[in-house]
């Protein structure tokens, strides 16, 4: 049964990997996309740490999971730059590259708004954030399944996603992790599993359901997306016109 589980979950992380590009030895599972957030955040706060960086740069419509967790950060010494926004809630690439300082350990900006949909220019700023070597998180929970991702095309460093925003169930979500992130920090000390990053006994159930979500959503995206958009380009112009 032991044996029959450990496999069931490996083909999970395996398609779960698969649906954004990843290996499937970067992809632990968490509780959902919160703790996928305060994950990404703690690990790239301890990393920078050691290094004697402890600025982060976020922004202003974050989801609470980020927002909070950078609070809390403050407490613990670190400071904090949150950026603004357009009138469209998009971040300008070139507002990180000036906030960016000597400091700084991590930038971390949302792929989707989770209120207003915007689809934030992550890519680019993945791309400031290597040249100048700092990491990039971003919070991709809303964007999974109804949009293309890939973690080696964005460049994104760490990326959080979860079951239930693709009709998944709620309480399983996933964190990649890439190269560039060394030792990944545990949120709670325990046993080994996860690859030492995330101790507890896996949810191997909710592993395989937000899996098999996940295989479904990304395997219809090409032909769903075309409708999704014309439906928000409708919504779109009706609102404009009111």
């Amino acid at each position: 049964v032991g044996q029959n589980a450990a496999e069931a979950l490996f083909k999970a992380r395996k398609t779960v990997a698969d649906c954004i590009g990843a290996d499937p030895k970067e992809i632990i599972f968490t509780g959902g996309g919160s703790e996928a957030d305060n994950q990404a955040l703690l690990t790239a706060a301890e990393i920078g740490a050691r290094k004697g960086k402890k600025h982060i740069i976020s922004d202003v419509i974050e989801h609470h999971a980020i927002l909070h967790s950078l609070k809390r950060l403050e407490k613990m010494g670190y400071e904090v730059t949150l950026l603004p926004v357009d009138g469209e809630g998009r971040v300008d690439p070139e507002s990180v590259r000036k906030a960016i300082r000597p400091d700084t350990a991590l930038v971390s900006i949302m792929m989707a708004n989770n209120e207003i949909g915007t689809i934030e220019p992550v890519k680019e700023i993945a791309a400031i954030c290597r040249e100048n070597g700092v990491l990039f998180h971003t919070d991709a929970v809303q964007a999974v399944g109804h949009i293309p991702v890939n973690v080696k095309d964005i460049g994104c460093d760490m990326l959080s996603l979860a079951g239930h925003k693709f009709h998944g169930p709620k309480g399983i979500g996933a964190l990649y992790i890439g190269p560039r992130v060394r030792n990944p920090r545990p949120l709670l000390p325990g046993g080994g599993q996860e690859m030492g990053r995330r101790p507890g006994t896996q949810d191997v159930a909710g592993a395989v359901a937000f899996a098999a979500a996940a295989e479904q959503v990304c395997r219809e995206l090409p032909s769903v997306r075309p409708q999704v958009e014309a439906l928000a380009n409708h919504v779109y112009e009706r609102l404009c016109a009111a």
